[in-house]
């Protein structure tokens, strides 16, 4: 049971629907930061930081409540696919991403009065290789452009998935289990 204002400093659709289907009240909020990758950080370290900063920026204006900060990413090969800047981003890191394995990073970090606690999610997401025609019609949709690595999974580019290892929620953006965990510690 919430006693407290819980805020999601995120302005994610899914993040909203994953916290809303898992039972919480809540206000979304905007966590105005600077998301730049610092040089040579570390993927899994970059969205743990980032999540706390947005978690610590609206703590810090709303100190009566629970604040929860999450961020994801996508990583290949070392490399970090964030959202793409245009179709054409979205086009080269889709093509990239076809027929190999990927992991997806979700940094989630809960700031309240009494505690600040942080967690990190892996998955490792299996891709088919892409169809040229799969590729010209989700690209065609827009759907690629506000998502990280160019992708979501519970949409059309679920056709691309073969397998995943971890959990499902964190590739759409909020590992819905370990966010809970966190919550349940305050």
């Amino acid at each position: 049971m919430q006693t407290t204002r819980l805020i999601l400093a995120s302005q994610s659709p899914r993040r909203r629907e994953l916290l809303t289907q898992a039972g919480f009240t809540f206000d979304i909020l905007p966590a105005d930061i600077d998301e730049t990758r610092l040089p040579g950080e570390d993927p899994a370290a970059y969205v743990q930081r980032l999540a706390l900063e947005k978690a610590r920026t609206l703590y810090a204006k709303h100190p009566h409540a629970t604040v929860i900060g999450a961020d994801t990413t996508v990583v290949l090969h070392g490399s970090v696919l964030n959202k793409p800047t245009d179709i054409v981003d979205a086009e080269r890191m889709l093509r990239a991403l076809s027929g190999q394995t990927h992991q997806v990073h979700t940094g989630v970090a809960v700031v309240s009065a009494s505690k600040q606690l942080q967690h990190l999610e892996t998955t490792s997401v299996f891709f088919t290789p892409i169809p040229e025609a799969d590729l010209a019609l989700y690209l065609a949709t827009g759907d690629s452009l506000d998502k990280a690595g160019a992708y979501g999974i519970q949409g059309y580019a679920s056709r691309w998935v073969h397998r995943i290892e971890g959990d499902y929620f964190n590739v759409m953006g909020l590992p819905i289990a370990a966010t809970v965990a966190l919550l349940s510690q305050l």
